[in-house]
């Protein structure tokens, strides 16, 4: 098994860590409606790409 020679400061840990960061969401914009939502989720008024997949209280 693997035993490292020398111990890994503080800031040489934080450096291999820097990527480990949460990114941005990816938004869509729904073509019929206009509104924004996540990447491959329905809209809040029940549109997916384009085509009516959920009916919503209202309806």
């Amino acid at each position: 098994m693997a035993v490292q020679q020398n111990k890994k400061s503080a800031s040489r840990r934080g450096m291999h860590r820097s990527h480990d960061h949460l990114g941005t969401p990816a938004i869509a914009v729904e073509p019929t409606s206009g509104e924004t939502h996540l990447r491959h989720h329905v809209s809040p008024t029940g549109f997916y790409r384009g085509k009516k997949v959920v009916k919503t209280k209202g309806e």
